[in-house]
């Protein structure tokens, strides 16, 4: 392909971290909507978020009509233009020269600012080269690419020139890779390395998507079926039993599709929270949560008093979803978990395995065990078994201290403050959602970063 067309470069690379890495399908890097939504952002907006990010708020070029003219009005006379999205435009930039962040770029990040027409092998000072020399050719040269001969290829052939395109499996950089959409495929086509799409689809989520946090669950609209994100995975439950068996429906919040789908797929949960499983070897699990228990023998099955009319079979495969937990002994009293309450004093644990987990308010109590029933137990009882740490709010509650106005997030066992109300709105939180405690209470968990995000972001999900 002709290289004044055509850019492999994968600029000053922002490496992903695991964590970035797992939270990216590489089959669907972004929405066909989000890739040519040229009223994304309005000039003021453009302008704003260049300012909060770097130095190139105040960056002046001459543009194609030979007027000088701000970054901000280039990007966005090119998105408007050639009806691409300028959000695109600035991920694009910041993928390529890492010059939306840069406090402080070079000229030759200005001049190559989008990689156009630069092939891995190109030599910037190559003649041939000069004439997508300069930041508004740039901007200009990448647009017009993507609006005057990708789209239009595979609108009438299925592919671009390189012959990629959605449904059509290449080998990107030793990987499978099968487009899902056309934004998909003109990003492979524009820049043909696994990492630089990453990087770019990490880049929108930061920048441009909600990123949910870790335990969410969430529900498209027109849609029946209910996802955990989890470990940046979306993880569905295959039933509404498997469901309630370990959460409220009230605690759905709603997610847009192109949201969820920019999550790869993680494995299902198929079974009820405390079903037992039998496999084809034989074995038989107790499932706690997101974990698999394998019962010792048949001996601790009858001991503990398991019900065999319970057992459910299932392939091996089947528990592939599912951590392996600590195995249950004949010492492991109330496996499943139960609660006492101390006849003398009132207090209620948490008791399982042969510990005790103290629960320190009403509040507390309803919010993780509102259907289990509380046993009265002796003084005596409870006080021969070992103490653990207290019991925590489960990852995706949201909290407040009573008298504070701040709401927060359970995450990984921290809170993370919410920053507005806007940003609570949002995300699709409920008031009436919120479990109101005390300052000792919440001080079980650490704090965690701020949840905030862009205006502009706020703005798309409004939509």
């Amino acid at each position: 392909m002709n290289r004044k067309h055509f850019s492999f470069v994968l600029g000053i690379l922002m490496f992903l971290s695991p964590a970035d890495a797992s939270a990216v399908s590489p089959d669907y890097l972004l929405s066909d909507r989000d890739l040519t939504d040229s009223d994304a952002m309005n000039l003021a907006q453009i302008q704003r978020f260049l300012s909060e990010k770097g130095t190139l708020a105040y960056y002046y070029a001459e543009d194609t009509d030979s007027v000088v003219k701000t970054a901000a009005e280039i990007i966005y006379r090119v998105a408007k233009t050639y009806l691409i999205s300028p959000k695109f435009l600035l991920a694009l930039i910041q993928r390529e020269q890492s010059l939306i962040e840069d406090k402080r770029p070079t000229p030759s990040q200005y001049d190559w600012a989008t990689g156009f027409g630069v092939c891995d092998a190109c030599s910037k000072s190559d003649p041939n080269l000069q004439d997508w020399k300069g930041f508004s050719r740039q901007v200009e040269g990448a647009a017009k690419q993507i609006r005057n001969r990708y789209l239009p290829d595979l609108d009438s052939k299925g592919t671009t020139l390189s012959g990629i395109g959605p449904g059509i499996q290449k080998i990107i950089d030793g990987v499978p890779i099968a487009p899902k959409n056309k934004a998909t495929a003109i990003l492979y086509t524009y820049t043909p390395h696994l990492n630089g799409n990453l990087n770019f689809a990490a880049i929108w989520k930061k920048w441009f998507s909600l990123s949910y946090p870790d335990a969410s669950l969430v529900k498209a609209p027109n849609n029946k079926n209910i996802w955990l994100i989890q470990n940046g995975q979306r993880r569905l439950f295959t039933s509404r039993s498997v469901f309630l068996s370990r959460f409220r429906e009230k605690d759905i919040i709603p997610i847009k599709t192109e949201d969820l789908e920019q999550y790869p797929l993680g494995p299902e949960i198929k079974f009820a929270n405390w079903s037992l499983i039998k496999t084809p070897d034989e074995k038989i699990y107790l499932i706690d949560g997101d974990s698999k228990r394998m019962i010792e023998s048949d001996k601790v099955f009858r001991r503990l008093g398991f019900n065999p009319d319970e057992l459910e079979a299932a392939a091996i495969e089947d528990l592939g979803g599912y951590a392996d937990g600590s195995p249950i002994t004949l010492s492991s009293a109330h496996p499943a978990g139960t609660l006492i309450q101390d006849k003398k004093t009132g207090g209620v644990y948490w008791v399982q395995d042969g510990s005790k987990y103290p629960i320190w308010s009403k509040e507390l109590l309803q919010a993780r065990f509102a259907n289990k029933i509380i046993t009265p137990g002796a003084p005596e009882q409870l006080n021969s078994l070992p103490t653990g740490d207290p019991v925590r709010f489960k990852d995706g509650t949201l909290i407040g201290i009573k008298g504070q106005p701040t709401v927060y997030v359970v995450e990984f066992g921290r809170r993370r403050p919410i920053m507005s109300e806007k940003v609570f709105v949002t995300y699709g939180w409920k008031w009436q959602n919120v479990v109101w405690t005390s300052d000792a209470v919440a001080g079980l968990h650490e704090p965690g970063e701020p949840m905030d995000i862009l205006e502009e972001t706020v703005r798309a999900a409004s939509e």
